[in-house]
């Protein structure tokens, strides 16, 4: 008999359910969104700083709507910061760059971002993380980072 051991995760994975649903519900309220959408995006929010959180490279910066996840889980300071801790092992600070360029194309960041994903085995919600949206948004929205992750040993 052979086990087969699936190494897909998901971000909701990373925080109790009555969390997930209190953000989820805080997504809804604030940006009208379905409850469907709500969960995707917190879903990739979360798999996002992960990916963040194990980062040694360049920082990731999330899409638009991957943002919003952010966004809302960082009101929650308590949360928030005891996530970054157990997951991370530090603070991942939110650093929006306000319209600065680093002279990388928007497209090579999304393939950093989600390259990193994936490698932590995190299902990727290709819908959340267009192509198309990148730099072309305004505010903060994919207009941020995590801060500089810390340089390898």
């Amino acid at each position: 008999m052979s086990i087969t051991i699936s190494t897909h995760r998901t971000g909701r994975s990373l925080v109790s359910a009555d969390l997930f649903q209190r953000l989820t519900s805080r997504i809804v309220a604030v940006e009208r969104f379905e409850r469907d959408l709500a969960e995707r995006i917190l879903d990739q929010a979360l798999a996002f700083l992960a990916a963040c959180g194990s980062n040694i490279d360049a920082p990731l910066a999330p899409s638009e709507l991957v943002d919003i996840g952010w966004h809302t889980f960082i009101l929650d300071t308590h949360e928030y910061a005891a996530f970054c801790d157990r997951v991370a092992g530090r603070f991942l600070h939110h650093v929006p760059t306000d319209g600065q360029n680093s002279g990388e194309s928007p497209a090579a960041v999304l393939t950093r971002t989600t390259t990193a994903m994936r490698r932590l085995g995190f299902c990727l919600d290709d819908a959340l993380w267009p192509r198309t949206a990148l730099g072309s948004c305004t505010g903060c929205h994919n207009g941020c980072h995590e801060d500089p992750p810390p340089v390898a040993a």
